[in-house]
């Protein structure tokens, strides 16, 4: 089969890294692999205006019996540096002028999917939307004899394959009878096989958790947000920040949650007072009269008032101006949200949905539906093509008709569950919600190393307490703090900036509780403590499972105990994300990216690269699989001489097939656990000495590099989420204990749980379940669905066919 892909409407980070796995994936089944410069409009080009030059040779130094030879003949076709380079139409020299169906192959997608923005172009064609014109494109794609397409774009885009599937056979027939065509072509191409990839920055698409350049996207905005913070704080300024969403809102609103603004505006549910001006002055004022020195409002491009009435940010920017005398500033941010280097998920994510989609095309039939490659609960899923456009349309069309219910409930649960949890954490009560009597005292304790997300959860979980009538109570330094009476209680305004605070404001450390259990006991007693809400990793679990059992002797462990997994080793068992992972993997992917940098400008350089980790190679794995490296070390794998005997003759393989003189740097991941004999000097010496000629090695520990930083959009919006769900799950434990006298009250054990995150879905999971998957003497779960990813990495660097 001959696969060709191409990219369409805007760009979108992510794009590249979907190129790249189409083209790799369809090499390793055995396919011809094609790219297709500036999306439809490239179709109907083509290659009428020059021939392609000839693929450069495959030199090699090598002497060896390759294990799939004809992985050599796919090594490379010569134009990937100019597609790289974007020197394509350069008059001189090897050129792409006139040549829009482009062969590609192995080598010449490597480095692809580090890029922002598409690398074979994008154009929005007129020619394409007519008939003539889509026959031109049916008939170039014959010529060089593609049947298979693989479509990365918005909703128009995917509505055009399938319109162009549906046309085909008509196509086909008409340039038959035009002598266009040969029988024997029509034949072979009676049927055209499409597969849609959404890439879409405004996260629009029905039927898929995550579109492709979205959460790049929400790294651009949260960036800008966070750099605006302190010169808002400095000039006690308000700023309002457009940004895109024309129909969909999820930027505006993850944005919102994730960077702590005052107001948001979001198509799918406007103000619901009229006017809203009032509504949001009266909400901002109160936070002024409370003593914050800052207002963030930010807006999507298609925000409107219940009556459709455009809301625009100079509008608003008047608005806070003349109502509440505010110094006021606009920033639109515009096509910065689409630049930029991908960020980690937005290379993880399309890459598998890239693999997906070849194994999509290689099964169509004529009669399956084309269908799309989207994220349904943390899988890659497919769903046909156009039920998702249907669904995608209707969402604009209920927001036209103003039935804002049915535009909320188009959107996935989350959605709404985030609207509602940047309410809960925004805005500043006039009264507590609750009644006196169903008021709490809850302690809030971080555990274990530092983690992106602790201080995020801590700020939503007290900003939910302060609304209800609860007291937030900080115990600082864990369980030490406690035993201390290091212990005071948190404000509304004093956690406002916590949101983008790295690292923990409690302070944290690994001392468990059963340090004096009942002096721990004591001390709840005494502080009063009605529920404890612990966030950190695992011993945060392994405190938990003791307070639980050290209830048959205290009472004052009879209360709701809950545990938030924060730990960048995403190691606590049942759940599939943890706090600071994310951060962690985007810290790893931006050091690899420059290491990378560096070993490739030295021409024949691997650097073995030490991550943290503990005995879970959550991060390496990923990292991995993020960055493209070449191989990686796990302690659920670990490292014997045979594995590194393999690893050396693949590497000296992979240096003998690259061009001369055009060698790749390349990165080997190593867990800081991984071996305690094969460190990681001592397997960069051996590189180093088994290199020869070929390659020279070198080595680099990341360190607590992974743990610092500003958190990430993701675990800082997973942080209000969670937190906001433990709050509930106290709550309600708490009202079904409260009747009860001190000594004689019980607490279940669905009472002490960890919050749990599986195929995106939350789950409460009691302490004493959680020890059956737990492996206690390797600190991690029994089970981890990333797994088999290792293999996969070593599929994208060829590993296999070469050894």
């Amino acid at each position: 089969m001959k696969i060709a892909v191409l990219t369409s409407g805007g760009d979108s980070a992510g794009m590249n890294a979907v190129v790249r796995a189409v083209v790799k994936a369809g090499i390793l089944k055995g396919c011809e692999t094609w790219i297709v410069r500036e999306g439809y409009e490239g179709l109907v080009r083509g290659n009428s205006e020059a021939d392609a030059p000839n693929s450069p040779s495959l030199e090699t130094t090598l002497d060896v019996t390759l294990r799939e030879p004809s992985f050599i003949q796919n090594l490379r076709f010569g134009d990937g540096a100019l597609l790289r380079d974007g020197t394509g139409d350069h008059p001189g020299g090897r050129t792409l002028k006139g040549r829009y169906i482009v062969r590609v192959g192995w080598d010449d997608v490597r480095g692809w999917f580090a890029e922002g923005g598409t690398l074979i172009g994008t154009a929005r064609s007129q020619a394409f939307r007519t008939p003539e014109g889509r026959l031109t494109a049916a008939y170039n794609l014959i010529k060089e004899g593609i049947d298979a397409l693989a479509v990365c774009g918005g909703d128009g885009s995917l509505t055009g394959a399938d319109v162009f599937r549906a046309e085909w056979p008509t196509l086909v027939q008409t340039l038959r009878s035009q002598d266009r065509i040969t029988d024997e072509q029509v034949a072979r191409h009676g049927h055209l096989k499409i597969v849609g990839l959404v890439g879409s920055i405004d996260n629009d698409m029905s039927l898929t958790d995550l579109t492709i350049g979205a959460p790049t996207a929400l790294h651009r905005i949260c960036e800008a947000v966070d750099n605006i913070h302190s010169t808002a704080i400095s000039h006690s300024r308000a700023f309002v920040l457009e940004v895109m969403g024309r129909h969909c809102g999820w930027l505006s609103l993850m944005a919102g949650v994730s960077s702590g603004a005052d107001f948001i505006f979001i198509p799918e549910r406007p103000p619901a007072a009229d006017p809203w001006e009032n509504e949001m002055c009266e909400v901002i004022q109160r936070h002024r009269e409370n003593g914050k020195r800052k207002t963030i409002v930010i807006v999507a491009e298609g925000a409107h008032d219940a009556n459709l009435k455009p809301i625009r940010a100079d509008y608003v920017k008047d608005v806070l101006t003349d109502r509440l005398g505010l110094d006021t500033r606009v920033t639109t941010l515009g096509h910065v949200q689409r630049g930029g280097r991908p960020c980690a998920w937005d290379r993880i994510w399309p890459t598998l949905q890239g693999l997906d989609a070849v194994d999509a095309l290689l099964e169509a039939t004529p009669d399956t539906p084309s269908y799309m490659i989207g994220m349904r609960e943390n899988r890659v899923h497919r769903v046909p093509l156009m039920e998702a456009v249907a669904m995608t349309q209707s969402v604009a069309e209920a927001i036209k008709s103003r039935d804002f219910d049915r535009a909320m409930s188009l959107r996935d649960p989350e959605f709404r569950e985030s609207l509602e949890g940047f309410i809960a954490t925004s805005t500043l009560e006039k009264e507590a919600l609750l009644p006196p009597e169903k008021r709490i005292r809850v302690g809030i304790m971080h555990m274990g190393a530092p983690a992106g997300g602790m201080n995020a959860a801590t700020r939503a979980a007290v900003r939910y307490c302060i609304r209800q009538g609860h007291t937030p109570l900080a115990i600082s330094n864990g369980f030490k703090g406690l035993l201390d009476d290091s212990i005071y209680e948190l404000s509304w305004l004093g956690v406002d900036n916590w949101m983008v605070r790295g690292g923990s404001e409690l302070g944290t450390n690994r001392t468990l509780p059963d340090l004096d259990l009942g002096a721990v006991a004591s001390k709840f007693q005494e502080h009063h403590i009605q529920a404890l809400l612990m966030i950190g990793g695992f011993e945060t679990f392994s405190s938990l499972q003791i307070l639980e059992a050290g209830r048959k002797h205290y009472p004052a462990f009879h209360i709701p105990i809950v545990h938030i997994p924060a730990t960048i080793s995403n190691n606590v068992p049942m759940t599939e994300f943890s706090l600071g992972s994310d951060t962690s993997l985007n810290a790893l992917v931006d050091a690899c990216d420059a290491i990378k940098q560096s070993a490739s400008a030295s021409r024949n350089r691997v650097f073995v690269v030490e991550t943290q980790g503990g005995m879970c190679g959550y991060i390496a794995t990923m990292g991995a699989l993020a960055v493209g490296a070449s191989l990686v070390y796990t302690p659920e794998v670990g490292i014997n001489l045979d594995i590194l005997r393999e690893d050396v003759k693949f590497l000296r393989m992979r240096y003998g097939l690259d061009a001369k003189g055009k060698s790749e740097g390349r990165v080997v991941l190593r867990n800081e656990k991984a071996s305690d004999i094969y460190t990681t000097e001592v397997i960069n010496k051996i590189f180093k000495e088994e290199g020869g000629t070929l390659f020279d090695a070198r080595s680099a520990s990341l360190g607590h590099t992974l743990q610092g930083g500003v958190p990430s959009p993701l675990d800082r919006a997973y942080a209000v989420r969670l937190a906001l769900k433990s709050m509930a799950f106290i709550e309600k434990h708490h009202e079904q204990l409260r009747g009860k006298k001190f000594k004689s009250r019980q607490a279940g054990p669905e009472t002490a749980a960890v919050i749990t995150i599986q195929s995106s879905a939350i789950q409460w999971v009691p302490v004493q379940e959680m020890v059956e998957h737990a492996d206690m003497k390797n600190r991690r779960g029994k089970h981890a669905w990333w797994l088999g990813y290792k293999e996969l990495v070593e599929s994208l660097v060829a590993r296999p066919q070469l050894l």
